[in-house]
């Protein structure tokens, strides 16, 4: 299983290269609004007209309390694009102000793709510390667009992951996409609460964000939080949303695992039930419900059930390069699908050079090929290109190393 902060090894690294192209479209919702039209200006007027424009990006109380504007998904990719090329743009103004509105912008822009480059460490706290709140806000605005809600209850849950050391963010972390997750539930289980449920998108990211935060827990803060959710998690699978179902479904398997890697001869309280369901799931016969959606939930809680009953895990393969990770855990499972969530195809990057990651998945530090040996690989020129760049990096960072300790032993002399 992946290594992580609190309840294994602490894992610290830097990291390399930028995000794919998912990052920044799992990212276009906090961009802000569309301004397609934003150039540099010379001279201090112009400069003035454009920070109105970028108002909107570069101040996270504004988009905070206004939401961001969503996107469709085709436009999405394209859309950030134009305004991360203006925020670039815009750094390099004769204006101060505006340079620093872009800063701001670019940052908020790519807020979780930010931490997962920088890794664990001050600058990525910092970063959690100034847009966490704003984040928060967004998530529980029940006034704000649903999509935007969605985008940052992921990106709040990636970044908390990332970043957070302290116990008590931690628990304040939880509770906030808890709360969000909670009462979806309730609304469906009691027709008689009054008040308009969270989107089922919403609740998914918030639940699953919720249990990602739940790997990195320490083990006296992990017991209460099955203690109080395990028999809650149970009322999601008969959601009318078939994602919010495999949500739950393998929210559970993940649980399971935890509680008994705690306790080895862990006991369900209601467990026929339990399966009862998942089973029934497994072989749903539904007219009422597409055959896609059919075909993939029962494929998923298949691996579920097998899971519960069986502590047995499907073991996958992710191919990277000439690498291999194998998922053999649905806490390792659940961390890479949350990564790929924010990083998207860029994720195969990263888990060959972000030192970060190649942590938590207990890779070990990046592999160095020679040009040779890539040549006789059959991989493309860009991936080719990848390496060369994470080659050329790690013999830097040797070398400065190693001038370092000649440098310290010259002194002595």
């Amino acid at each position: 299983m992946p290594k992580n902060k609190k309840r294994n090894t602490a894992h610290r690294g830097g990291s390399g290269g930028g995000g794919g192209s998912g990052a920044a479209a799992a990212t276009a919702a906090t961009a802000g609004g569309q301004h397609r039209n934003v150039q540099p200006f010379s001279d201090e007027d112009a400069s003035i007209e454009t920070m109105s424009h970028c108002s909107g990006y570069s101040d996270p109380s504004s988009f905070a309390e206004d939401g961001p504007e969503v996107l469709d998904e085709e436009g999405s990719q394209e859309d950030l694009e134009y305004k991360l090329k203006g925020f670039i743009d815009l750094t390099l103004d004769k204006s101060a102000k505006t340079r620093q509105a872009a800063l701001e912008g670019l940052k908020n822009a790519l807020a979780s793709v930010l931490c997962v480059q920088l890794g664990p460490g001050m600058e990525s706290e910092e970063a959690l510390k100034t847009l966490g709140p704003a984040l928060k806000k967004i998530i529980c605005d029940g006034t704000a667009s649903a999509q935007a809600r969605q985008t940052c209850a992921t990106c709040f849950g990636v970044c908390s992951f990332i970043a957070t050391d302290d116990v008590t963010e931690l628990c304040s972390a939880l509770e906030c996409l808890e709360n969000v997750f909670t009462k979806s539930g309730l609304r469906e289980k009691d027709t008689s609460v009054i008040g308009s449920s969270p989107a089922p998108g919403l609740c998914v990211s918030s639940l699953l964000s919720w249990t990602l935060l739940l790997t990195i827990c320490p083990v006296r803060e992990l017991k209460a939080k099955l203690e109080m959710h395990f028999h809650k998690l149970p009322r999601f699978l008969s959601s009318d949303d078939v994602n919010m179902r495999m949500a739950a479904g393998e929210s559970l398997a993940l649980l399971f695992e935890l509680a008994r890697e705690m306790e080895s001869d862990f006991l369900y309280e209601d467990m026929d039930s339990l399966t009862e369901m998942l089973r029934a799931l497994a072989t749903d016969g539904n007219k009422h419900r597409a055959k896609v959606d059919k075909r993939k939930q029962r494929s998923v809680f298949r691996d579920i059930l097998r899971a519960v009953e069986e502590r047995d895990f499907p073991t996958e393969t992710v191919k990277f390069g000439p690498e291999r990770m194998y998922i053999d855990s649905w806490v390792k499972k659940h961390t890479y699908d949350m990564f790929k969530e924010v990083l998207g195809s860029g994720v195969q990057y990263h888990l060959q050079s972000n030192e970060f990651l190649r942590n938590v998945f207990e890779l070990g530090p990046p592999v160095m090929l020679d040009a040779a040996t890539l040549k006789t690989m059959k991989i493309s020129r860009f991936e080719r290109h990848l390496y060369n760049s994470a080659a050329f990096r790690a013999r830097t960072k040797a070398r400065n190393k190693c001038r370092d300790k000649r440098a310290d032993v010259g002194e002595l002399f």
